[in-house]
């Protein structure tokens, strides 16, 4: 996105070891407090992970920086320990999970289509 101060939205791919799914399942079923809060500190927002029976796990967020949303996160030494804990479940990863996860570029988003839509639409009628 090119406007200052603009969401961005982030996906990201990793795997998880299948035969871990299950703890994996229950470890995200109640995440550490102090992890929720500095995730919510860093600038990430609407955060989801969705996981495939065969371990492809899939992530996405919002936010309105995230090399800065990244290098909070970084810096936090509540997310080291979590990270530290999760690495084992991830199969080729280099470095913490949270950092290392190889981002997906985006290729569509309704809503910037349908505004882009209705400010030609507006363009031409007026």
């Amino acid at each position: 996105m090119s406007e200052a101060n603009a969401t961005v939205r982030i996906c990201f791919q990793l795997q998880v070891d299948p035969a871990r799914l299950d703890e994996y399942r229950a470890r995200h079923e109640a995440v550490w407090p102090e992890m929720l809060r500095a995730i919510e500190a860093s600038g990430r927002r609407n955060y989801s992970l969705f996981l495939r029976d065969d371990g492809l796990l899939i992530g996405y967020y919002e936010t309105d920086d995230d090399a800065a949303s990244q290098a909070a996160l970084e810096l936090d030494p509540r997310t080291a320990t979590w990270e530290a804990d999760m690495a084992g479940f991830f199969i080729s990863l280099g470095g913490r999970p949270d950092q290392s996860a190889p981002r997906l570029p985006e290729v569509f988003h309704l809503e910037d289509q349908l505004a882009a839509l209705d400010s030609e639409h507006s363009a031409t009628h007026d």
